[in-house]
């Protein structure tokens, strides 16, 4: 599977954006996705996911209450509904995808990774 993401940008802090995980090939509907972000000189970290089949989400303490998963398996497509955008949530955002009916977050879960969308959260 080939995973795009889109829907990054800058906006002001309080803001939201909504990005989009699109796939081609195999359906995402069989797939559990995550997102994860990496910030200038951090390491990659885990934002959310949610499992294939049943849809099960969860969310890093982090974002809890401002970050929304979903997946629309019409379109092919998960997102990742961010609001009341934060400074320190500027990072490049990535989804991945591994076809697997678990429910699992971890980094190391996922065998296909997309380019990365930029988020900046400025005033």
């Amino acid at each position: 599977v080939q995973l795009q993401a889109s829907g990054g940008g800058l906006v002001q802090p309080g803001g939201s954006l909504r990005l989009s995980c699109a796939a081609s090939g195999p359906t995402l509907e069989y797939f559990a996705v995550g997102w994860f972000r990496q910030a200038p000189g951090k390491e990659r970290e885990w934002v959310s996911c949610i499992s294939s089949f049943e849809g099960i989400t969860d969310y890093a303490n982090s974002v809890i209450g401002r970050f929304t998963i979903s997946r629309d398996n019409a379109k092919n497509t998960v997102y990742l509904e961010m609001n009341n955008l934060k400074p320190e949530d500027t990072a490049v955002y990535y989804c991945a995808a591994e076809p697997t009916a678990h429910h699992r977050c971890s980094e190391a879960t996922y065998a296909y990774w997309g380019q990365g969308t930029q988020v900046t959260v400025s005033s």
